[in-house]
């Protein structure tokens, strides 16, 4: 049993850093749908790799409509509009895209519960191995270049950097694995008020993932499925707890 658990846990434990990182940023921005969006998109050059050209090209057509996401939010972030209802119409629009194209596939419906969350508890451990190693130049790149830039060419840098992650990650895990370890984490960090924010994300994010494999692993359920479920749940509950009324 710990063998099979092994690289579904390690995979979690990688998302978990690198997209808590993304999830505070994000919930600073007040632009909360923006990975989902992303995400959206990304699973829309998915689905026309499996559409259309038999799984040939998934990476490249998966990473080009993610980078394209991330180029129209990056130019509405300096404009003067509703940025969350842009990014809402951009992400039915990828909905809707992926539904249309995975119309002419005969399984077409299976491929798309698989886009929305896989079952990650199957992974390879070299699928997990090349992530780790593209999370960890993003997170270079973040570190060493991100701070040094300003004004469009930060946004841009920033929401082409979470598409690149978000591209991997809708790969190996799914559009709702990869929303719900960008902003639970995050939303209970900020709202239990930690005094270090990301290392709390880090191990709120561990525990529901690695509880939500070791559940779906006892209790037959999809994993995928488990963890949006579980991190979804005890998020809500901790953030209706803590949070105050208002004042009438």
């Amino acid at each position: 049993m710990i063998d099979i658990l092994l690289v579904p846990i390690a995979l979690v434990i990688v998302l978990v850093m690198m997209h808590s990182w993304f999830g505070e940023k994000i919930l600073e921005k007040g632009i909360i749908f923006t990975d989902l969006a992303i995400a959206q998109f990304a699973a829309l050059g998915s689905s026309i790799s499996i559409g259309y050209f038999h799984e040939e090209y998934f990476y490249p057509l998966t990473l080009l409509f993610a980078l394209l996401s991330a180029f129209l939010i990056a130019v509405a972030s300096q404009r003067i509009l509703k940025l969350e209802a842009f990014i809402g119409l951009l992400y039915v629009l990828g909905a809707s895209g992926i539904m249309m194209v995975l119309s002419h596939s005969a399984e077409g419906m299976e491929h798309f519960k698989s886009l929305l969350a896989s079952d990650i508890l199957f992974t390879p451990l070299d699928e997990v191995i090349k992530s780790t190693v593209i999370y960890a130049l993003i997170a270079l790149v973040l570190y060493k270049i991100y701070p040094k830039t300003k004004g469009f060419v930060k946004e841009l840098l920033f929401f082409s950097l979470l598409a690149v992650t978000v591209t991997s990650s809708v790969a190996l895990a799914g559009v709702l694995v990869v929303f719900v370890l960008l902003i639970a984490p995050a939303m209970v960090a900020i709202s239990l008020d930690f005094k270090n924010r990301l290392f709390s994300s880090f191990v709120f994010g561990w525990f529901f993932s690695i509880g939500a494999i070791v559940i779906s692993y006892y209790y037959d359920l999809p994993t995928g499925y488990t963890i949006v479920f579980l991190g979804a749940l005890l998020s809500t509950a901790i953030v209706l707890f803590k949070s105050k009324k208002v004042r009438a």
